[in-house]
């Protein structure tokens, strides 16, 4: 079953802003988190905000960081997931 059978709330549709971003998305998933931010702006400036980043820092890889700072963005979105 897709994860947006249904609306998306604003939680949904931060955790789907980079595979929106990269195009991975499926065509259905893709027009619901479209009719979500069309909606709510501020789903809307958070993906303007993500876009910009990806923007001022191009492409940065796993490799390309300090393994402090690494370890660092990884206990971060593993408190954001409630993982830790």
């Amino acid at each position: 079953m897709s994860l947006l059978t249904r609306d998306v709330s604003c939680r949904e549709a931060v955790e789907l802003v980079t595979d929106f971003l990269e195009d991975a998305l499926s065509a259905r998933d893709r027009r619901r988190l479209e009719r979500h931010l069309a909606k709510c702006d501020g789903c809307a400036g958070y993906l303007e905000q993500v876009r910009a980043v990806v923007v001022a820092t191009g492409a940065v890889g796993p490799e390309d960081l300090e393994p402090a700072t690494l370890q660092g963005l990884v206990e971060l979105f593993e408190q954001y997931k409630g993982d830790s």
